[in-house]
């Protein structure tokens, strides 16, 4: 027996795929309209709409609809928050959605977009550090996020130990990179002495 949701979503991502998002609306759109409380096309017509139609706010209409529907979704939750997280006039509402998450997920996928929501849009460095760290205790072989972190702790955090930990492990998965080997080797001259102590800070003299 046939399924006409999947049909409709099945049919939205090959025409999506070959170029007419506006026909994959469209085709789910119609759908919709005959099941309107079905919320997995609403949700893929929310992602077609986002990244292939390239209008975000008709994106959001449709998650907001999810949610309206079934407020614990997770799927409309994220997928929400990974497109506004990128948004500062979204940021209260955007912070809420993450509360929400927290609450129902522990994840190191979601701490890390966490964490970059916290020092990107919010400049809460300490907190975004703590997320980070959650993350890695999750996940701890997870490239991406030793890389986020290690920025956080050279830009902002100004932890230069860590820092150097961070670099460290992120060479010993790409020893050669060069960007990762002069940003380690920079490090290293300014902030750590021959023998490999962190240089403590001059201080001004009174005359």
């Amino acid at each position: 027996m046939s399924d006409p949701a999947y049909e409709a979503i099945s049919k939205a991502r090959r025409q999506a795929g070959s170029g007419n998002p506006k026909g994959a609306v469209q085709t789910l759109e119609a759908y919709l309209a005959t099941d309107p409380h079905n919320t997995k096309p609403r949700l893929e017509l929310a992602r077609i709409a986002i990244y292939d139609l390239d209008d975000m706010e008709y994106g959001l209409m449709q998650l907001d609809i999810v949610q309206d529907l079934e407020p614990d979704n997770k799927d409309a939750l994220k997928a929400a928050v990974t497109v506004m997280s990128k948004h500062k006039k979204y940021n209260k509402e955007t912070a809420e959605k993450f509360e929400r998450l927290l609450s129902m997920e522990s994840s190191a996928e979601l701490y890390n977009l966490y964490a970059k929501f916290l020092r990107r849009q919010m400049a809460d460095f300490k907190k975004a550090g703590e997320y980070y760290e959650k993350a890695l205790a999750l996940s701890p072989n997870d490239y991406d996020i030793h890389q986020n972190y290690a920025v956080l702790l050279l830009n902002d955090l100004r932890d230069y130990e860590k820092a150097r930990k961070e670099l460290e492990y992120l060479l010993s998965v790409k020893p050669h990179d060069p960007v990762l080997k002069k940003n380690y080797d920079r490090l290293m001259k300014q902030k750590f002495d021959k023998n490999g102590n962190l240089k403590k800070p001059i201080l001004g003299f009174r005359r």
